[in-house]
């Protein structure tokens, strides 16, 4: 039982693994976008982690884990981290090959503007309830900063992607709250969230993981249309 949550980390992210280097995917092209992106993303949700950790806004149970600590952190809680964006970007990077292209601009801006209301209005009345509260606001405020601030034209694909997502989301987090085992793997203070929950999995979750995933891809693709932009001056500096 002590590798439960080390083999969900090593479940989730074999399959992307294995299909990164089909020819036609070709994900591992894109390593140099991503690793950078994961680590930068991941540092900042670590820290995050670490401080809720502290707080007993959450925990781990230790009969689902290794022993082995980062900080205050189990390292499975850290490998999540790397895993859940693993697969998430890899199948958004699959999807957007062959989706066809999704919404408008203004369609676009009012899912944005929609979600966003929603999300500052639950976040705001749960003011008390730190994970609600914490989650709701900081990711309505990157939804904002993502398209009023980058202008990015892909947030309708990215939320037609993390709707299939929610999938084997539902899965995994099913496994770390409690679903088909004896015991959750993480468990959460039920004053500081709102106690809705589908299944064992608090709704929480689902905006959590959708901004953990969002970040990635800000850095993500900010980082591979740079390197785009950089070979292609490369390649006229040379035919000159």
């Amino acid at each position: 039982m002590q590798y439960t949550y080390l083999l969900v980390n090593f479940f989730t992210i074999i399959i992307p693994f294995l299909f990164s280097f089909h020819p036609k995917l070709k994900f591992h092209k894109t390593w140099s976008a991503f690793f950078p992106a994961v680590f930068i993303a991941g540092f900042i949700f670590v820290v995050w982690d670490m401080y809720f950790t502290h707080l007993g806004v959450w925990g781990f149970n230790e009969r689902y884990l290794t022993g082995v600590e980062i900080g205050n952190l189990p390292m499975e809680e850290v490998l999540f981290f790397f895993c859940i964006p693993y697969a998430c970007v890899f199948t958004f990077h699959c999807l957007n090959l062959f989706m066809p292209e999704v919404g408008n601009p203004k369609t676009q801006k009012i899912i944005t503007l929609t979600l966003v209301a929603f999300l500052l209005i639950l976040g705001l009345l749960n003011f008390n309830r730190s994970y609600t509260a914490a989650t709701f606001i900081s990711f309505s405020l990157v939804l904002l900063f993502a398209e009023f601030i980058l202008k990015i034209n892909w947030l309708s694909r990215f939320y037609v992607v993390y709707a299939v997502l929610l999938i084997p989301f539902f899965f995994v987090n099913g496994v770390l709250t409690g679903s088909w085992i004896e015991e959750e793997v993480v468990w959460y203070n039920a004053a500081e969230f709102m106690n809705f929950r589908i299944g064992t999995i608090p709704v929480e979750d689902a905006f959590y993981g959708a901004m953990l995933i969002l970040l990635n891809l800000l850095i993500y693709r900010y980082l591979l249309n740079r390197k785009t932009m950089s070979q292609k001056i490369t390649r006229k500096a040379h035919a000159l």
